[in-house]
């Protein structure tokens, strides 16, 4: 499927992705915002990013969306990126781009160049021998936070809804396939429950302010935490969590999770990094901080 076509296009490019067919899903009438019966928004797959992070209810309901779509991209992309297809946009880890270089996320059973290489933007969480990519999107991290679900269609035209924390796949054995979607299988929205009780805020912290891909990033949502460019996924700290709500203090919370970090050489930083991220989110988040 190609929708806004802003990952999608820049790797038949480059020739690492190399389609038989493509099939345009711009013009399907999946593109609107609604309120659902139980409080919460329905965020139709061809929404843009930009209409999604500017509609009225997500910025005063879910402001820690907005603030992560906003964080991600230039505006001219946001205007055409869905968010469908932001979901499912591939990692930015260099290797992967280079096809002089081993990838087993681009070609299966050849290597991962960046384990003795370049790694310094690579995963700190639920890594593997085969990979230590970690996933670009923004967006996801806040709705992995706010517990949304995605809802989509598959070629036999039944539906079905699952969480959207369980969409993407570690790498294991095959960091070549992405997503738990069969072949085929089309996001059609993305749903929020209610907005949880407490504050929310996204952090982002990367080299640059644009054109550069997150070194970490944090969504919080009430007591819930989703960790950003740290894994092949969006991280949700469910250890850090744990650890809020029996009475840790945040800088206690992160440590909790952290205990189970690995570095790979060069990205040893992030956890660093991480320690001092998350507990300024959350106390901004708390009203406590700025």
């Amino acid at each position: 499927f190609i929708a806004g076509g802003t990952n999608l296009l820049d790797l038949m490019k480059l020739e690492i992705e190399t389609p038989a067919h493509l099939i345009d899903v711009g013009r399907l009438p999946l593109a609107g915002i609604e309120d659902t019966p139980e409080g919460g928004l329905r965020i139709g797959a061809m929404a843009s990013n930009s209409h999604a992070a500017a509609d009225a209810r997500v910025r005063a309901r879910y402001p820690v969306l907005t603030q992560a779509i906003v964080s991600g991209g230039s505006g001219q992309l946001r205007n055409k990126a869905s968010v469908g297809g932001n979901l499912l946009q591939r990692t930015r880890c260099a290797y992967f781009y280079d096809t002089a270089k081993p990838c087993n996320k681009r070609a299966p059973g050849s290597g991962c160049a960046a384990l003795e290489g370049l790694n310094r933007n690579s995963a700190i969480f639920g890594a593997s021998h085969a990979c230590i990519a970690t996933h670009p999107s923004d967006m996801a991290v806040a709705l992995v936070a706010l517990d949304a679900r995605i809802e989509t269609l598959s070629p036999s035209g039944a539906a079905r809804a699952f969480p959207l924390m369980e969409l993407h796949r570690l790498p294991g054995e095959t960091p070549d396939v992405d997503t738990h979607l069969i072949p085929g299988e089309l996001i059609t929205a993305v749903v929020l429950p209610p907005p949880p009780p407490g504050g929310q805020v996204y952090r982002k912290v990367r080299d640059r302010a644009s054109y550069a891909a997150g070194l970490a990033s944090v969504a919080v949502a009430g007591g819930n935490v989703a960790l950003g460019a740290v894994a092949h996924k969006p991280w949700r700290a469910v250890d850090a969590e744990a650890a809020l709500a029996a009475g840790a203090s945040p800088a206690e919370a992160i440590a909790a999770e952290l205990a189970q970090a690995t570095e790979n050489g060069r990205n040893g930083f992030k956890i660093d990094l991480v320690r001092r991220l998350v507990p300024a989110a959350i106390e901004q988040a708390n009203g406590r901080g700025a």
